[in-house]
């Protein structure tokens, strides 16, 4: 590899390490923060607030006796509390806790009524949802919510006659009347094979029939990251007008082509800025949505449609914008557990599990889309790890949780010989799947 190229590569890696670093230390400074603050309403002192493991490399004392501190290892984070044998919060500190009285006690982790403990444990995934549902409503402002009936606010460039302008008020489509976007989504999967389709549309207080592209053509919205698409360097805006010699008229056209492919090459004619090119790409197993629910095992090379227009938005109230964030993040977890069962049953890969290096890519990609597209990916990845941090295992805030449950139920806490067994089963498990999601980054395609 000559000199040139190899700076761009390793300007690339840099690039994508350090948007992941970034990414990843929201979520955890969110994430320990939850912890900590709500240990401290609760009553319980924190002696370190820490972003990253080993050496310090910044750190200062606040006023409560808190040191907060950078270190060098920045791939996760902690808070150590009074009283703690560790930064996992796992055990006691035993000789520490001999030398507190009763009142001292009070303010350690392991020393505080149960209620303070769940509380402060729970708040950890509690604000990484939270932050998810205010990032996903400050999108909601940013890019604002689609007005009803549906209006053109812009017009991509496409290789077929479109008589439709900017402004335009779709009323009806092919026939159908469509006052609002459900309709218009119920339109888009019936109507024919065909290039051009009749509009019914108001234009500047006239009711006017135009010609126009069928609602879903096979244009790139936006290209999925790690996948077959994104290593061809198709662009969004580019147009797919052919796939194995077939013309394409719609995006479900290109989709049933990939599909029916098997994973062998498919020969794609792309259209881009008024030129056409010849491409060959090879889909790639991915989970795609089953008819019955869940997912299935499919083929995809990597690409996401929609409509041929930007529709016109419209600034949500707040009310409406929590509401969307609140959706949105279910949405991320609902997604979660039907592709976490879809895997158990077998109908989809396990090498849909990132390690570091996936999510690392996903995450440089992300940022290299945009602003937006890198704040929604840290709303998303804020979603799951919360939501990974409620499993009920040992070392995780979940498995915590349950033995506070135990205690709750039985009034008294597991004995420290469950204690220690359960968190090395837990310890195994976590470093596992690590390993597991690290050796799909690596060999799964």
């Amino acid at each position: 590899m000559e000199f040139p190229a190899l700076l761009v590569s390793f300007g690339s890696f840099l690039y994508t390490v350090v948007t992941f670093v970034v990414a990843l230390s929201i979520i955890v400074f969110v994430h320990e923060f939850g912890h900590y603050i709500v240990g401290r309403w609760s009553g319980i002192r924190a002696e370190v607030f820490s972003i990253g493991f080993g050496p310090k490399v910044w750190s200062r004392m606040d006023k409560r006796g808190t040191r907060w501190q950078l270190a060098a290892l920045p791939f996760g984070g902690y808070v150590k509390f009074l009283g703690d044998a560790n930064a996992s919060s796992a055990g006691a500190d035993e000789q520490t806790m001999s030398h507190l009285s009763d009142e001292e006690k009070r303010h350690t982790l392991h020393g505080a009524p149960l209620w303070a403990r769940a509380a402060t444990v729970f708040a950890g995934p509690a604000f990484n949802f939270l932050l998810s549902i205010v990032v996903f409503a400050g999108l909601g402002f940013s890019t604002g919510i689609v007005t009803e009936p549906p209006s053109i606010a812009k017009l991509p460039a496409l290789p077929v006659v479109n008589e439709l302008q900017p402004g335009d008020v779709i009323l009806s489509v092919n026939g159908t009347a469509t006052p609002d976007f459900e309709a218009l989504g119920d339109v888009a999967n019936t109507l024919p094979e065909a290039d051009q389709i009749p509009y019914e549309v108001s234009r500047d207080g006239r009711t006017l029939t135009v010609t126009g592209p069928t609602l879903i053509p096979p244009l790139i919205g936006s290209i999925i990251p790690l996948s077959a698409a994104e290593d061809a360097g198709l662009k969004e805006g580019d147009v797919i007008t052919a796939a194995n010699g077939r013309a394409l008229a719609r995006f479900d056209d290109l989709r049933d082509e990939v599909m029916k492919s098997e994973g062998a090459p498919v020969d794609l004619t792309v259209w881009r800025d008024g030129a056409t090119f010849d491409t060959t790409l090879t889909p790639r197993e991915r989970p795609v949505e089953a008819e019955g629910g869940g997912f299935e095992t499919g083929y995809q090379i990597g690409i996401a449609g929609g409509t041929f227009f930007t529709p016109t938005t419209r600034m949500p109230g707040p009310v409406e914008a929590l509401t969307g964030g609140v959706r949105a993040t279910w949405g991320v977890i609902d997604n979660t557990f039907t592709a976490i069962g879809s895997m158990i049953a077998g109908s989809i890969s396990t090498c849909n599990i990132n390690g570091p290096i996936g999510m690392a890519k996903v995450t440089g990609t992300a940022a290299t889309a945009g602003l937006v597209a890198f704040i929604g990916l840290i709303a998303g990845l804020s979603t799951a790890i919360g939501l990974v941090n409620l499993f009920p295992i040992p070392v995780l805030d979940g498995g915590h949780l349950v033995f506070h449950a135990y205690e709750w139920a039985f009034g008294r806490p597991p004995s420290d010989r469950v204690m220690n067994a359960a968190m090395g089963i837990g310890l195994a498990l976590v470093l596992g799947l690590m390993l597991f999601g690290l050796t799909n980054d690596l060999f799964c395609q």
